[in-house]
């Protein structure tokens, strides 16, 4: 069973600051130092960061793989639900999608998430 994370008592449900992902070298040195990790529809890069620090997560998603703002923000939402219910302690992650995801459900996306992250980060 997945571990739910709570940002706070009145916000259960929340994605707090300090599991994103927020300034651009953050973003630099996951690139740079993590391994990737990726399949049909998604690629990851996970960096590994001391084991007690909280995942944090970043998104790059482009208008390459969704056109419509309203498919990327949608890819987003998921996205971070996937994260926040997965506990990916002592990682920063950056998702980043590939043509072709807007056209997959919020089902299938998070299914293609589960499954990438079962086979692929252990």
């Amino acid at each position: 069973m997945p571990r739910v994370v709570s940002a706070s008592p009145s916000k259960p449900f929340g994605f707090p600051r300090d599991r994103r992902l927020l300034k651009p070298a953050d973003y630099r040195a996951v690139f740079r130092s993590g391994r990737r990790v990726h399949d049909r529809q998604w690629m990851l890069v996970v960096a590994p960061t001391t084991v007690d620090a909280p995942a944090r997560l970043g998104l790059a998603i482009s208008k390459k793989c969704a056109k419509r703002a309203v498919d990327r923000n949608r890819i987003k939402r998921v996205t971070r639900e996937w994260f926040r219910t997965n506990d990916l302690r002592g990682m920063d992650v950056v998702v980043t999608g590939k043509r072709g995801l807007a056209e997959l459900s919020a089902s299938a996306l998070r299914a293609s998430l589960d499954d990438l992250q079962r086979r692929k980060l252990g």
